[in-house]
């Protein structure tokens, strides 16, 4: 192989930058070619390159908690078919939490290694959350299974294609397991396309750089991602910082479950250990430690370097540490559809240690959870099943220098989005009959820079027989405020149905049945306060009031402020300072 020694820093920037580009279009052409909501308009997936070895280096996200993920599904299938048994044309599909997968079984992962001139170079990969893949509960991922047989078809690594031959038996097992075959079928195959997308651009390169420039690129590739965390460590506290939290529920009616966490940082390492958290729960919100891992390694970017391009040698300073068995790192056959609210709860931990001591990174404490609703039923003019599978925004904390952002998504979901109103209700067997930002009453998110706002989202049943399951977390232990900020506001949801009765709140609850007329109200949680709320400049109070995110009362029992409710004239009363 040629050194780099030898390469003008010119050509490895250019490569550098057309692998990158090449899992750019990946993510494109898998959002255009897909056939669920859940992926074209929510963005519910992930895909990148990964070197020979496994080693990502580059990764398009719509989904952070994926950070990483892509990485242990190639090593799990090298680990699988080691030597000459991967060939050219071959598409292995995973989604095993337990080998290689690390979420839950609806994120279908697929893999396809990348030959030149018979020698394997690297592989394309992408992981995606289909609609179906079977189990007990329409939209598969639900929040009362007790194993994860429970929870659908599971892939452990096996070969959809084999040399460029599909294996039709898996379609037909697809097919005939899962409640929509054409949404799911779909999705794969536009899985496929993605993942022959990134070998067609890769080859291409190797034929105008050479292979030699490409591997001493990857090499560079990794090793600069290295640099760049490391002399980001350097500006980082130096110690040890510590915080505990809880998961509110397993969602079969026990917990609350302690999590806990110790970072340690020098100046080459930066160490996570979770040990003396919960073990693993008989629920579904285990979390495996490849989820564990992509976690941290989202809070880590977060806390060095949040622009910095997403490769593995970014990551070689970070250190994970935690017990067997635990919460957030569980082993077969305990279930994890809802792994995603531990996920969360890791790296809220990390972020709740470490942001009162780089404020100008981490902000006060958000929503957190995914809020994530599964909605079924069959549509009222067809007749004809549908499912809604979409998680929720929520409000983000207040920081040190400005408030906190209103009716955004979770830190696991980046860069997704909500269902359109008019897509739902054309698609679905439901009417929005609002969509608002939420008004807490209490002084939630209170601070001299106030929490984002959640949100109220009601979906009104135009048939009988509809189904909700709905997962909030965070509903029991609110998000966090910093220096004298007020706490934030639950995760939670009612039922106002038909006769007028009102149910409710919960956060948690498997199929509820809602017949036509009747209104599931989904409210998600207000972001903690930054700093002291008597120190919000009174003429902001005002606005506040006039903008709705806070009443008249708010202002008076929470600011200090007094304002007018008609013409939202104000003055300070005594004690703001």
């Amino acid at each position: 192989m040629t050194t780099m020694t030898k390469l003008d820093p010119f050509t490895l920037e250019i490569v550098k930058d057309s692998l990158l580009s090449a899992g750019d279009e990946m993510f494109v052409a898998l959002a255009r070619t897909s056939m669920s909501p859940i992926i074209y308009e929510v963005l519910d997936y992930a895909s990148g390159l990964t070197d020979a070895h496994g080693n990502l280096l580059t990764q398009g996200n719509g989904v952070t908690g994926f950070i990483g993920m892509l990485t242990f599904m190639v090593k799990e299938t090298l680990n699988k078919y080691p030597g000459e048994k991967l060939k050219e044309g071959d598409i292995i599909i995973i989604n095993d939490p337990y080998q290689g997968g690390g979420s839950h079984l609806s994120d279908v992962g697929l893999v396809m290694p990348i030959f030149y001139k018979g020698e394997l170079i690297a592989f394309s990969a992408n992981k995606a959350h289909w609609t179906e893949v079977g189990g007990k509960d329409p939209g598969s991922f639900t929040n009362d299974s007790v194993d994860i047989f429970q929870e659908g078809l599971q892939f452990s690594c096996i070969k959809l294609y084999d040399e460029g031959k599909l294996n039709e038996g898996i379609v037909e097992i697809i097919r005939s397991n899962v409640r929509f075959p054409d949404l799911s079928l779909g999705d794969m195959f536009a899985q496929v396309a993605a993942l022959r997308t990134g070998e067609r651009r890769v080859k291409e390169l190797c034929e105008k750089h050479t292979m030699e420039t490409i591997l001493a690129a990857i090499e560079y590739h990794l090793n600069h991602g290295e640099l760049i965390s490391r002399q980001e460590l350097k500006k980082l506290p130096k110690g040890d910082f510590y915080a505990e939290d809880f998961i509110d529920t397993d969602g079969i009616g026990n917990g609350p479950f302690p999590i806990k966490v110790k970072v340690t940082i020098t100046d080459d390492e930066f160490i996570c250990d979770f040990r003396g958290s919960s073990p693993q729960v008989p629920g579904p919100m285990n979390c495996s430690y490849t989820g564990l891992v992509s976690a941290v390694r989202a809070i880590f970017l977060a806390i060095t370097n949040p622009a910095q391009d997403v490769n593995d040698g970014v990551f070689r300073p970070l250190k994970i540490i935690v017990d067997s068995k635990s919460i957030m790192s569980a082993e077969r056959p305990v279930p994890v559809s809802n792994y995603f609210e531990t996920l969360l709860g890791s790296l809220d931990l990390v972020w709740k240690a470490m942001a009162p001591h780089i404020p100008s990174r981490l902000n006060a404490g958000q929503f957190l959870s995914v809020c994530a609703v599964t909605l079924s039923g069959n549509h009222q003019d067809t007749n004809e099943p549908f499912l809604i599978v979409e998680p929720s925004v929520g409000g983000w904390g207040g920081s040190i220098d400005k408030d906190g952002a209103s009716g955004q998504f979770c830190f696991s979901d980046g860069e997704t989005y909500n269902v359109p109103v008019e897509v739902a209700e054309t698609r679905y067997g439901v009417l929005l009959d609002e969509y608002s930002l939420r008004q807490d009453g209490n002084g939630a998110g209170a601070g001299k820079f106030i929490g984002g706002k959640g949100v109220i989202r009601s979906y009104r049943a135009l048939s009988d027989g509809q189904a909700v399951t709905v997962t909030f977390g965070r509903n029991k232990f609110l998000p966090w405020g910093i220096d004298k900020g007020h706490e934030g506001s639950p995760n939670e949801f009612y039922v106002k149905k038909s006769t007028g009765e009102v149910d409710g709140p919960y956060g948690v609850y498997p199929r509820y049945k809602l017949n036509t007329n009747d209104v599931v109200q989904l409210m998600t949680g207000t972001g903690g306060g930054y700093g002291d709320p008597l120190e919000r400049p009174a003429v902001q109070v005002a606005e506040d009031v006039k903008n709705g995110y806070f009443t008249v009362e708010e202002a008076r029992d929470y600011f200090l402020v007094e304002v007018n409710k008609d013409t939202f004239e104000y003055k300070e009363l005594a004690g703001r300072n």
